[in-house]
């Protein structure tokens, strides 16, 4: 009977690898499937206008399924044992078995940091409605975070279904969050940034953010209720000045000077779900001497 608890965590961080290796494609191909629907529509309405537009081969069917897995620099397809979760990379030495290319190492970080956050959400709350929920919301932001880091894009399609995904597991009583609370800190979270956008926008005549940080700070109030709003935003704020100065420092920063706020608040989120928002809080104010 003891054993069942950590029996059940290491059943769910092995799903948690399954699934990192979908965020991987998740993490790359959801950009790419918002640039060609721009494009499209782009295209659509320059016919609507009249405008001549040259003409364009139809692209090859392209979502999160099809085509199959390859390299990106040869286009060899990946055999199915060549797309195992970490195994294949440590099996072909982060090299492409076609191309000799070499492999990012972040696929499998992904991997084993997913699996992470599966085998804690079970062995914390069990596996239960609540333990699944978490791994849920663990999944999103950590596609939500990459996809951030590497377009400064926060898709819609993640999250949007967050923020409801969170509303209806306070609904439903799997957090420990009351609807109340849950829907007041999705209305709370969004707003506050959006007064920030405005009243920076106003002052400055420039963007800070863009709009799907409001609706992953929303997200974020709904999982954890408006009371842990102010810990989320300071620890994301905190965490992402210093990483911007140090980027600053190494000239490491990309055109534009910017940095992406998305994976910082992923970041707090992870911090909130790990230790609860009033405990870093604490910490916080605690290493600023406060």
């Amino acid at each position: 009977m003891l054993l069942a608890p950590w029996s059940d965590a290491a059943l769910a961080g092995i799903l948690g690898l399954l699934v990192g290796s979908f965020l991987n494609v998740v993490i790359y191909r959801i950009p790419k499937m918002m640039e060609r629907q721009w494009a499209a529509e782009c295209a659509d309405y320059a016919a609507t206008v009249g405008i001549q537009a040259p003409a364009v081969t139809p692209p090859e069917v392209f979502n999160l399924s099809r085509p199959r897995s390859r390299c990106q620099a040869c286009g060899h397809q990946l055999r199915w044992y060549e797309n195992i979760p970490v195994l294949s990379y440590v099996f072909l030495r982060g090299r492409c078995s076609s191309c000799s290319v070499g492999i990012s190492a972040r696929y499998p970080m992904v991997e084993l940091f997913t699996a992470t956050l599966f085998f804690f959400c079970v062995q914390h709350w069990g596996a239960t409605p609540t333990g699944l929920a978490w791994c849920f919301y663990s999944a999103m932001l950590v596609a939500l975070a990459f996809i951030d880091w590497d377009t400064t894009l926060l898709p819609d399609d993640l999250t949007l279904p967050l923020l409801w995904a969170g509303l209806l597991a306070s609904a439903l009583q799997w957090i420990e969050v009351p609807l109340f609370n849950a829907v007041i800190g999705a209305v709370a979270g969004y707003l506050s940034l959006w007064l920030v956008y405005w009243g920076f926008k106003l002052a400055t005549g420039k963007e800070g953010m863009g709009y799907g940080d409001f609706k992953l700070f929303a997200a974020l109030g709904a999982w954890f209720g408006w009371q842990a709003l102010v810990p989320l935003i300071l620890m994301a704020s905190v965490v992402g000045a210093v990483v911007g100065i140090a980027l600053k420092f190494a000239s490491n920063l990309r055109e534009g000077g910017y940095v992406p706020f998305g994976p910082f608040l992923a970041g707090a989120g992870f911090l909130g779900m790990v230790f609860g928002p009033q405990a870093i809080l604490d910490s916080l104010l605690k290493s600023l001497g406060l």
